[in-house]
């Protein structure tokens, strides 16, 4: 279940730093909350309304945020307890450990509002004079490896990546980038409120140029060049439904080959530049996207190309510059893009700015204080009981041949299971974080990890590390390493509650587990073998037979729609889809098997007027109660791979049987799909 990300930037100007008090923690997120319950609402008519129906009712969308669900009730609680740990070791104090004296010093600088308003844009002069001095186009590939090892999206993306055909050796990969808006078809789509946010979005280019000190007649010509030459390198990018089939993304070449397609661009200057161990072979994602950026790099006046790299590193940046450049960000990228009405507090933006540039840092003081090796074992344990239930489910395929059943299971009994947080924390010792330099420490911050990126260059795969930090309320299914991660901040109520019974606890965090582990047989995750190798192990006749059930799946889901009119993009949602529908039948078989293992001791049996049974599908509906502006729904409608909560929760159980069984739903009933999918 990965992260979303949207291009918000961090921004504000709220009080210096204060201890949190009693009123600041958010109430404990209860396991399972029977006066979420919409009880005039039929279980059968609308499960989501049902099981959430209160809940949304008395919890509308804070004025600062875009969305608000029970994800985010969590994370507020986890980042308020961020939040204690940074205030505490932020006073300058010599005495304090090198890791408190960086994260505390990291999270000073960014509330020192004085100090950043007093540098004021002269905290970025040494790179604006850098992009100034270009003096001819040789010279940009020396500039863009400056700039994305700062951290700068510019023109393209450089780092390293496992082979996809074999998933052991790490090799470098480029990739398409260089946008401002969220995804390509913004600059494509010819609908209206396509069409209106292009022209917000120029008007904000212009003003941050503007803000940086260019006159307002030479950043109105250079907004224009910018979102020109974005134009052009968005048409050339590839479609984010393309991009999840693996073998659209993985052409890898010689550094000659990438050469031959860009040759107005100097790779073996580029890569000298980037101080990275020397490269051979690399994967080039995305070929087209290069002869694009070629023949913008051959043709756009080099005038063009520094007003672009000046608005990304503005762009980059805008979250630790004065207020002005902060409330302009803000008011395209949180306002028009997804409705969110106010800034969220400093200290918020700023616990986020460490967790995203230290999170193992930050992450191993939070797991001192919040989690520890009874946490681990409780979720390992949950973990091994849905292992057993998708095996079983595996076992008992109808459409799937032994042939390939066999292979699938090999792929099963390999993934690894991570949990909680890293055996081996980061080594941040030669990052430098001083106070009073906030825009200095993002600079080395961003240095520190793109170094420590390409460094793994031409080295065997680190299948221990780890893609999020473990304050962070999410988890992933990595398909080259094929492993499942669950950090320690997603591992509390309401996904998990020891003083919950099995039933909610199954609905909830099994529902997760469940949904990773399916996610290693989704339309992406089926096509990697069990030792992370892009492979074709089905049999052809199998692999028709996955490709009809995903496609009922496919179609379900692209019948919702949000914000009015928008429609769900059912092949963008597939992955997603999929591992929800797979996720809670497979934890519902593991809740079944658990409570007939216990039954010479039965649990608590009916709950709340609620069976067990019952139990498990409130705690999974109950997990994606959510409020969303219209903004954010249709933001999310184009490019985010999660469908919303309520689809989430009534598109599956409208494929299961084991819930119209346990609500007594009948044929007929809105809860009951006539031609239920089920691909797991």
């Amino acid at each position: 279940m990965p992260v979303f990300k949207n291009p918000i930037a961090v921004a504000v100007l709220v009080a210096l730093p204060r201890l949190a008090s009693a009123a600041d923690v958010p109430a404990k997120v209860p396991g399972f909350d029977p006066t979420a319950i919409d009880r005039s609402m039929p279980a059968c008519t609308n499960f989501y309304q049902f099981a959430c129906g209160n809940w949304i009712a008395r919890n509308p969308v804070p004025p600062d945020r875009a969305r608000w669900g029970r994800f985010d009730e969590l994370a507020e609680r986890n980042q308020t307890a961020l939040r204690g740990i940074l205030e505490k070791v932020s006073a300058n104090d010599p005495q304090r450990d090198p890791i408190d004296q960086k994260i505390g010093d990291q999270y000073a600088a960014c509330m020192d509002e004085a100090a950043i308003e007093a540098k004021g844009i002269a905290a970025l002069k040494p790179e604006l004079d850098r992009i100034a001095g270009l003096d001819s186009k040789a010279a940009m590939p020396g500039e863009l490896a400056h700039l994305h090892e700062g951290g700068v999206d510019a023109a393209f993306r450089f780092r390293s990546v496992p082979d996809f055909k074999d998933a052991n050796s790490v090799i470098a990969g480029t990739d398409q980038g260089g946008l401002g808006l969220p995804d390509r078809d913004y600059y494509l789509k010819d609908d209206a409120k396509s069409g209106e946010l292009r022209t917000r979005y120029l008007a904000h280019v212009q003003k941050m140029l503007e803000l940086s000190g260019e006159p307002a007649a030479a950043a109105a010509a250079d907004g224009r060049a910018v979102v020109d030459l974005e134009t052009a390198l968005a048409r050339a990018s590839l479609e984010r439904v393309k991009r999840r089939d693996p073998a659209n993304i993985y052409h890898k070449m010689k550094v000659a080959e990438l050469q031959a397609l860009t040759p107005a661009f100097d790779w073996t200057a580029y890569l000298a530049a980037a101080a990275g161990p020397p490269v051979t072979d690399l994967n080039v994602t995305v070929p087209d996207f290069y002869k694009a950026f070629n023949a913008q790099l051959d043709s756009a006046p080099l005038g063009a190309w520094k007003a672009y790299l000046r608005w990304h590193l503005l762009h980059e940046n805008a979250n630790l510059l004065p207020a002005a450049f902060v409330n302009e960000d803000f008011a395209f990228y949180g306002q028009a893009l997804t409705g969110a009405k106010q800034l969220r507090p400093r200290w918020k933006r700023c616990v986020a700015l460490v967790d995203s540039e230290m999170g193992e840092a930050l992450g191993r003081r939070y797991v001192e204080a919040t989690f520890g090796a009874e946490g681990k074992a409780r979720t390992s344990k949950m973990v091994g009981a849905l292992e057993a239930a998708l095996e079983r489910d595996l076992q008992t395929l109808p459409w799937m041949t032994d042939a390939t059943k066999t292979q699938a299971l090999g792929k099963l009994h390999a993934i690894a299971n991570k949990i909680g947080y890293p055996d081996r924390w980061r080594d941040y010792s030669s990052l430098r974080i001083a106070r009073g330099d906030a825009i200095g420490n993002e600079l080395r911050a961003e240095e520190f990890e793109v170094r420590r990126d390409l460094a793994k260059i031409g080295k065997t795969l680190d299948r221990s590390e780890w893609s999020m930090s473990p304050p962070t309320v999410n988890a992933y299914y990595n398909p080259l390493q094929n492993n499942i991660n669950f950090p320690a901040g997603i591992l509390q109520p309401p996904f998990y509650d020891n003083a919950m019974d099995d039933a909610v606890n199954f609905g909830g965090i099994g529902a997760v587990i469940g949904h990773e582990l399916t996610h290693g047989f989704d339309d992406q995750g089926r096509k990697f073998a069990a030792n992370g190798d892009l492979s074709d192990w089905w049999t052809p006749e199998d692999a028709k037979e996955f490709e009809k059930r995903a496609a009922c799946i496919a179609d379900e889901y692209s019948g919702f729609t949000v914000a009015g009119d928008v429609h769900l993009n059912g092949k963008l949602t597939l992955g997603e889809n999929t591992a929800d529908n797979g996720g809670v039948r497979v934890a519902y078989m593991a809740l079944v098997q658990t409570l007939a293992d216990a039954a010479p001791k039965p649990g608590p049996g009916v709950v709340d007027g609620f069976t067990p049974e019952q139990r498990f599908f409130l705690g999974f509906g109950q997990v994606w109660c959510q409020n969303e502006t219209e903004e954010s729904a249709r933001l999310r409608a184009n490019v985010d791979p999660h469908s919303p909560g309520r689809y989430r929760v009534n598109g599956v159980v409208a494929n299961m049987p084991e819930f119209q069984q346990t609500f007594g739903c009948k044929a007929g009933d809105a809860m009951v799909r006539e031609n239920a999918c089920r691909v797991w």
